[in-house]
């Protein structure tokens, strides 16, 4: 079952709460309604998660983790999806929204340097900030809809192959009873 696979890579509240660092959340992340593991929290954690991956703020995880709460949703998958977008893939993915953006506004693209620096961003932001933030809205609303309806078909397609294979064991049990 997909709960038990997820289980398995939770973190324990009890120890998150103990951190001292998180002790402004504690009672958040005390909550046990924002732990459960069920097809609608994992779907919703999904949506929550890439919506908060996609778009190009500072503290993603807060964000996730605000959404999750309003939601109520599974506090850890929602925050740890925002780790899609990690250091290494950024800039892939941010890319990818830019041009999702400037496509979507019908301006031309500005092609990266060879050499990427923070004064060639700087001096392009007001050109390229539009279309970046449309397309990450875009993206973050496809990709949050996608995830949750990914898990959900996954999620169902899981329990019914499991439905099934119960009832080949039970047929299998009765002829062997019978023989």
């Amino acid at each position: 079952m997909p709960r038990r696979f997820l289980q398995r890579y939770m973190p324990n509240p009890d120890t998150l709460r103990r951190q001292r660092s998180l002790r402004f959340m504690s009672r958040m992340i005390g909550d046990p309604g924002l732990w459960v593991l069920s097809r609608r929290t994992v779907a919703n954690a999904f949506s929550v998660g890439l919506f908060s991956a996609m778009l190009p703020i500072p503290f993603q995880m807060v964000v996730a983790a605000f959404g999750a709460w309003v939601l109520r949703c599974n506090l850890p998958l929602s925050v740890g999806l925002v780790w899609i977008t990690n250091p290494l893939t950024m800039p892939l993915i941010f890319y990818g929204n830019y041009r999702i953006g400037a496509w979507l506004m019908h301006t031309p693209v500005r092609e990266a340097p060879a050499r990427l620096s923070t004064h060639w961003i700087a001096s392009r932001m007001a050109d390229i900030l539009p279309a970046l933030a449309l397309g990450s809205v875009v993206s973050a609303i496809v990709f949050a809809i996608l995830g949750n309806l990914l898990v959900r078909l996954v999620w169902r397609w899981h329990i019914s192959r499991s439905w099934k294979q119960r009832a080949i064991r039970r047929r299998l049990r009765r002829m062997e009873m019978e023989d």
